[in-house]
């Protein structure tokens, strides 16, 4: 006997008990309209060949679909891309069907948005939004639906988060510069730029102060050429510095200015992008970066939401560790 044999499918159950898969599928969904010898017969032949119901053929036998709302900012920026990317091949894999939701970078658009989600009837929802709140998460949280919320701790009976260590490896990132390197450190501030990097830059300005040491914070836009332009005005002033940049973009902005103004990479500036994607590798020299595999994130989101659906998800809550990957941005 071939032990990696696929599982028993239902169309299997159907043959083997000598009935239709439309009268399997009425068992398996405890439908009345069976006779009790029929559905004996059935059970014992699920049982016999170890039929697991799947939710999609369950789905499939009820001409139901489950309908998950994913709740994401603009899918332009990469590593929202890639946390997509895994949310979908992972609901593909389950036969579950998505439906997207996306946010502009206000509160307002993004209560809206949860409005939308509530009257739209999903079964469950995934959300990843920077501008939300836990007052606004408890309220979508209300209307019962199983909900799973990425960068946001919640809790309750058929609810569960997914959080990022990425303040906590900022400050191992600092204090292990302040044990080697001599240069001041600036911390890139983006305008509206959502809780996560709010609490990014507070890990930052916690650890300078903690350690006794200056630090610097420029405010810039969300846009390359803007930063690009900002920073040839500042390194004619500035000449060194180590510079830290929410995205591959922004720091490649900074790294272009540097070079472009006669300074030295990473001699004279040293560059880190906090949330690394497949850019760090492409921009010269290669970005130091902070990596965390956002597509596993992605799918991860979605089986736990297929836990809650099924009430048998047990860990609700979930912490993705960061690692530091050193490249020719920064000396150390």
């Amino acid at each position: 006997m071939n032990n990696m044999k696929d599982r028993v499918t239902i169309y299997e159950v159907a043959i083997a008990s000598g009935v239709s898969l439309a009268t399997v599928s009425r068992v398996i969904n405890n439908n009345s309209n069976v006779t009790e010898k029929t559905r004996k017969k059935v059970e014992e032949t699920i049982a016999r060949l170890g039929y697991k119901p799947s939710r999609l053929a369950q789905a499939l036998a009820t001409n139901k679909t489950t309908n998950i709302g994913i709740v994401i900012p603009s899918a332009n920026y990469v590593y929202i891309a890639n946390m997509l990317n895994g949310m979908t091949d992972e609901a593909k894999l389950r036969g579950y069907q998505l439906t997207l939701f996306v946010t502009n970078k206000s509160k307002e658009d993004a209560l809206q948005v949860v409005e939308k989600v509530i009257t739209s009837h999903v079964d469950g929802a995934i959300i990843f939004d920077d501008e939300l709140d836990n007052e606004d998460i408890n309220k979508l949280a209300s209307y019962k639906i199983p909900l799973v919320v990425i960068n946001n701790q919640i809790k309750g009976d058929r609810l569960a988060s997914i959080n990022f260590d990425y303040e906590k490896k900022i400050k191992e990132v600092i204090q292990q510069y302040f044990k080697k390197g001599g240069k001041k450190m600036y911390f890139l501030h983006l305008h509206h730029s959502g809780r996560l990097l709010e609490r990014i830059e507070k890990s930052f300005i916690d650890a300078h102060i903690k350690a006794g040491k200056n630090y610097g914070v420029f405010s810039i836009e969300d846009s390359y050429r803007q930063t690009y332009a900002d920073f040839m005005e500042i390194f004619k002033s500035t000449k060194s510095g180590y510079f830290l940049a929410y995205r591959d973009s922004l720091a490649a902005a900074v790294i272009n200015a540097a070079i472009d103004s006669g300074l030295r990479v990473p001699q004279d500036v040293e560059v880190l992008s906090i949330i690394g994607t497949k850019y760090v590798s492409i921009i010269r020299p290669q970005l130091s970066s902070l990596h965390l595999d956002l597509k596993e994130v992605g799918s991860t989101s979605v089986t736990m939401l297929a836990g809650l659906l099924t009430d048998e998800q047990k860990e609700k809550n979930l912490e993705f560790e960061s690692t530091f990957v050193k490249r020719a941005s920064t000396l150390f």
